[in-house]
């Protein structure tokens, strides 16, 4: 680090108390100074004579949304994020909506700069999309927001400043809140572990209580409704598996961010306004089918190569015998 002067001339930092003979060359105006960090960027403002104050980054964030007929709700979300401290770029990835989606983010983009969409021909599935729109920007900051999650003013800026007061590289979430006030036990999880689950059905809860002394909880994963990293991060890890369609991309980004020694936490003082399942009410089938798909697929990244292949198996077996109810339970739920 070194500490420049506002006409860039490199200077000393303060050091010991000057001499009654140095005084009085040290009341002559000074200017104030700025600590550069290795990258250029200002850390530290030094005031004269000589007090130093942190100055702390500001946001600089883009919004990723993916939609896919998600006319309901992205006009709510686009216009929140369009107000949110911190925003500097919006980018709108949409997988071939056909209701009034497109419509919308073309209103939001021709009124705000900031806001820029791919639409995409056909859905190659939430993952693909992620990435394309993380991409598509070029700030330190990433933030992924669900086109049915409606923040406030200050939600991303204040989940920034949690992940500079870490310190570390970090995957921040916060807790996310229903229409009906419920919260969402997605936005706390522990990794799956498939055979405990053929062991105790109960193992199949993912969920982690929250604790409410911590204004930071550390936890293994969260949800992707709504997330927030550094730029650097994603692309050590190289984004979002295009492997996956729907569903458990959010445990596989959790869990190799944290494999690359990020921290992964919820906010709990922080909560956004989750309406859930916008996209996926009319598809029962597709989303089912792929959310199952998607858990072999975590299974088979993380877990099989510690199993046998008796146990491999039970698990695959496990997995898809719950796929018929779990299509009729989301009919239903579409249905209400």
């Amino acid at each position: 680090m070194r500490i420049v002067d506002r006409a860039g001339r490199t200077v000393r930092p303060p050091s010991q108390p000057s001499t009654h003979a140095e005084e009085a060359a040290d009341s002559a105006p000074t200017p104030s100074c700025v600590a550069l960090a290795d990258n250029g960027e200002p850390a530290l403002l030094l005031s004269p004579p000589g007090l130093v104050r942190v100055t702390p980054t500001p946001p600089d964030i883009v919004a990723v949304v993916v939609t896919h007929r998600s006319g309901s709700t992205i006009d709510a979300c686009l216009t929140r994020l369009r107000a949110a401290d911190g925003v500097t770029q919006i980018r709108v990835v949409d997988n071939a909506s056909d209701d009034a989606t497109l419509g919308i983010v073309q209103r939001h983009a021709s009124l705000d700069p900031r806001v820029r969409f791919i639409g995409n021909p056909d859905n190659p599935g939430f993952a693909v999309a992620c990435n394309q729109g993380a991409r598509a920007a070029d700030v330190s900051w990433i933030a992924f927001v669900n086109p049915d999650c409606l923040v406030e003013a200050d939600t991303l800026a204040r989940l920034h400043a949690h992940a500079e007061a870490l310190g570390a590289p970090c995957l921040l979430g916060t807790e996310l809140v229903g229409e009906d006030g419920v919260r969402d036990p997605a936005a706390r999880r522990r990794d799956p572990d498939f055979v405990a689950m053929l062991r105790d059905p109960r193992a199949r809860a993912l969920a982690v209580p929250r604790d409410r002394a911590q204004a930071l909880q550390r936890v293994e994963a969260i949800s992707g409704a709504l997330m927030l990293m550094p730029r650097a991060l994603f692309v050590r890890i190289d984004g979002f598996d295009p492997g996956y369609r729907l569903h458990a991309e959010d445990l596989d980004l959790c869990r190799r961010a944290r494999e690359a020694g990020a921290v992964i936490a919820v906010a709990n003082d922080i909560e956004v306004l989750h309406v859930r399942g916008v996209s996926s009410r009319s598809r029962p089938v597709f989303v089912e089918w792929h959310k199952h798909r998607g858990l072999w697929r975590y299974f088979q990244r993380f877990e099989a190569g510690q199993r046998s292949w008796l146990q491999r198996v039970a698990v695959w077996l496990m997995i898809w015998a719950r796929f018929p109810l779990a299509v009729l339970r989301r009919a239903a739920a579409s249905r209400g």
